[in-house]
C-alpha cells in the first residue's frame, strides 16, 4: 500500500497519512481546517515489515483502510516540575 505523509504547519510533530497523493476528501473538514495547509513529506510503500518512527506500520493501514486516514499526533511532553513535586518527600516543596 502507498502512503502519502503530510506535516502540519501549523501543529508541530503532528502528521496526515493518506493513501493516494493530495487526496484528502475522506479527511473530516474541521480536521484540515486545525491541520492548515498540509506538506508533503513523502510517499513510501507501507507494507507488514515498515518501521516508522512514532506509529506502528500495522495501525496505520487499518486506519487508512478503515477511515481514508491516519492522524499521527505528537507524544505528551514530560512535565518534569509534576514529577519531582510528586517524587518528593512530603513537606519538601513546600
Amino acid at each position: 500500500m502507498l502512503c502519502a505523509i503530510y506535516k502540519s504547519p501549523k501543529k508541530d510533530e503532528t502528521y496526515l497519512f493518506v493513501p493516494n497523493r493530495d487526496d484528502f476528501s475522506a479527511v473530516p473538514a474541521p480536521l484540515m481546517q486545525s491541520f492548515g495547509s498540509p506538506q508533503l513529506i513523502m510517499v513510501i510503500a507501507l507494507g507488514p515489515e515498515t518501521r516508522l518512527a512514532l506509529s506502528d506500520a500495522g495501525k496505520v493501514r487499518q486506519a487508512m483502510e478503515e477511515k481514508g486516514y491516519y492522524l499521527q499526533l505528537p507524544p505528551p511532553k514530560e512535565n518534569l516540575l509534576k514529577q519531582h513535586i510528586q517524587s518528593a518527600p512530603q513537606g519538601a516543596t513546600e
